[in-house]
């Protein structure tokens, strides 16, 4: 199965997108007007955020669902027993935001929302007739006024190696919204399952925005024929690699210099004999 990456500036763009959403239950876009600058930096003020104990102050409201999510109440997909490796902050334009970080997230929120405006657009626009006349509004419409978008800033953190047997970062599952809208990273590791029954790699350059379809579009469009493909995280995204590597360096630079004073002190001690014997004086180690 091939994932095309729709360039969102092309006049078949709707066309494209929504022909990729009906085949494989996804649509990459590229050239899109979200502002990658402000990725990048919700990345690196959210990840110095997660790696705080401020975060433990904004623990969620099971009754609202908004704020932290720690590792122990985060999701279990449905038919898995084990909760997902990842931690994550719910961020709706009434709940709880953390001042340790800038408004940039809150910036992505409101242009995201618009975005989902303009491709819930395009998915009517060339949804077939019968499928039109089922929609109870016009799809843009189901956005406004509704306090339930929510913007997902996602954290997984470094393995510790005493996690659950069965354990994964996001397990096999499908979403229950309209539309997910994911800005990609750099390295691989988003799937998705095909009407192959196998799991195919998305497109995951680094700019990139990842769109699928969930099971309230399903729903709204009486059971039309969207592709229900589950996606699943099997690698972890850029911060969290980089962040492993980082650690990972660290300790073996550290492991290579205990290895190299402990070989110069050996051999500062085995020199040190050497010319004592030949100066028959006697050295206590």
């Amino acid at each position: 199965m091939h994932l095309p990456v729709v360039d969102f500036s092309s006049p078949t763009a709707a066309q494209d997108f929504c022909r990729s959403l009906h085949e494989t239950g996804f649509g990459v876009l590229r050239n899109h007007p979200l502002e990658q600058s402000l990725v990048e930096g919700i990345y690196a003020e959210w990840l110095a955020f997660f790696h705080t104990e401020a975060k433990h102050r904004y623990l969620t409201d099971p009754a609202k669902h908004d704020g932290y999510f720690p590792p122990s109440v985060s999701e279990i997909a449905k038919n898995h027993t084990r909760r997902d490796l990842k931690e994550f902050f719910h961020i709706y334009t009434w709940g709880q935001y953390p001042s340790e970080v800038s408004g940039a997230a809150r910036s992505y929120y409101d242009q995201g929302k618009a975005l989902a405006a303009t491709l819930l657009n395009w998915v009517e626009e060339y949804s077939p007739p019968e499928v039109k006349a089922r929609y109870s509004m016009p799809l843009p419409q189901m956005l406004e006024g509704s306090n339930n978008t929510l913007l997902r800033v996602l954290h997984y953190p470094p393995l510790r190696g005493d996690e659950e047997d069965g354990a994964v970062r996001a397990a096999a599952h499908g979403d229950i919204n309209l539309l997910t809208i994911l800005p990609a990273a750099t390295e691989p590791g988003l799937q998705v399952l095909g009407k192959d029954d196998a799991w195919h790699d998305v497109p995951c350059d680094f700019g990139l925005l990842i769109v699928n379809i969930g099971d309230m579009l399903e729903e709204a469009s009486g059971g039309y024929g969207w592709t229900k493909s589950g996606p699943r995280l099997t690698v972890l995204m850029k911060l969290y690699i980089k962040e492993s590597m980082e650690k990972a360096a660290r300790a073996a630079v550290n492991d290579v210099n205990k290895a190299l004073a402990k070989s110069l002190e050996t051999a500062a001690r085995d020199a040190i004999h050497e010319t004592a014997a030949k100066l028959k004086i006697a050295i206590s180690t």
